[in-house]
């Protein structure tokens, strides 16, 4: 039974009744925000925006159930309600029912990377954003397979198998993004930056080139071991400067750190401890690892002992003789 609409009188008191709730909600008084959005419900049954503050009420309350019904009594009365939409996925992502989050979607839009976030378009402007951290596995098996101890959350794939999110470490990170321009980040892609836009995020820079390449905010998705690997095939020390390279060192590294990516990514990337693929299949570039990871052992080039530094807290692993 739907519920009576409300009378004009009723009408006119809704937005000074919704204004008043909503002073004391971002004033902290949650106590008489309650009353305010109850007094609104009281006015106009099923009002969406008083149900879903009402249901951050209650998930700032740690009432989660309590919230995710809340949010659900929203979307009922506004099909389409992008606030409550997106806090009732961001809510079911952390207590980490996958499944639930991106039903309703009938097709993922596609799947796509921006840096180190895996991007899945559950429609025009909703996405599912999936960083892995440093110990994260996206990984797709059959619904009898058994279940990891750090299965975090699930979601039910049409084709009878699952996709379930592994973090170990709790590095990595479940979130959704409304917009309608699509999910970005900041810096540029490293497989797809010209050289002429490549060289100006180094040149006038003091900070050591190591850290420059993992500066997530000049070239996004360039880790630790291909940072290492790209700057001993340009023949570059992590320790210099960025503002120092010529010209033609940068262009040394341009192609190094897209050659270095390429070859990582045919070989189904580097497992140095437990990082697999989506159908939980080890990489191989490990096997090619020029410098990172090999402290002690010869270079392959020169025989030099490969030496490693510590540069902000990150390991980094060169050849003396090989990089100036």
């Amino acid at each position: 039974m739907r519920p009576k609409p409300p009378s004009l009188r009723d009408t006119a008191a809704i937005e000074p009744a919704l204004a008043r709730a909503d002073a004391a909600h971002a004033a902290g008084r949650l106590v008489e925000a309650v009353e305010g959005y109850g007094e609104v419900l009281r006015l106009a049954p099923e009002h969406p925006v008083a149900l879903h503050r009402l249901g951050l009420i209650a998930q700032r309350s740690s009432n989660r159930e309590a919230a995710l019904g809340l949010f659900d009594r929203a979307l009922a009365a506004r099909p389409g309600f992008a606030a409550a939409l997106q806090d009732r996925v961001l809510l079911l992502l952390r207590l980490g029912r996958l499944d639930e989050a991106v039903d309703g979607f009938r097709a993922l839009a596609a799947v796509r990377r921006r840096g180190k976030w895996i991007i899945l378009d559950l429609d025009e402007d909703l996405h599912l954003c999936i960083h892995l951290g440093m110990t994260g596995q996206l990984l797709v098996c059959p619904p009898d397979a058994e279940l990891a101890k750090h299965t975090h959350a699930i979601a039910k794939l049409a084709s009878g198998r699952e996709l379930r999110f592994v973090d170990p470490r709790r590095f990595g990170r479940l979130s959704v993004v409304r917009s309608q321009n699509g999910f970005e980040t900041a810096g540029v892609e490293p497989l797809d930056v010209s050289f002429d836009a490549f060289v100006p995020l180094f040149r006038k820079r003091k900070l050591p080139m190591k850290s420059a390449l993992l500066n997530q905010k000049l070239l996004r998705g360039v880790g630790n071991i291909y940072a290492d690997e790209s700057l001993f095939r340009a023949g570059i020390r992590p320790r210099r400067r960025a503002a120092t390279l010529s010209r033609e060192k940068l262009c040394l590294l341009y192609k190094s750190v897209q050659q270095v990516l390429q070859e990582a990514i045919a070989a189904g990337g580097s497992s140095i401890s437990d990082y697999v693929g989506a159908e939980g299949e080890p990489g191989f570039f490990q096997m090619q690892h020029r410098v990172y990871g090999r402290e002690g052992e010869p270079c392959l080039n020169c025989g030099t002992a490969i030496k490693r530094i510590v540069i902000a807290g990150r390991s980094s692993h060169y050849c003396p003789h090989c990089q100036k």
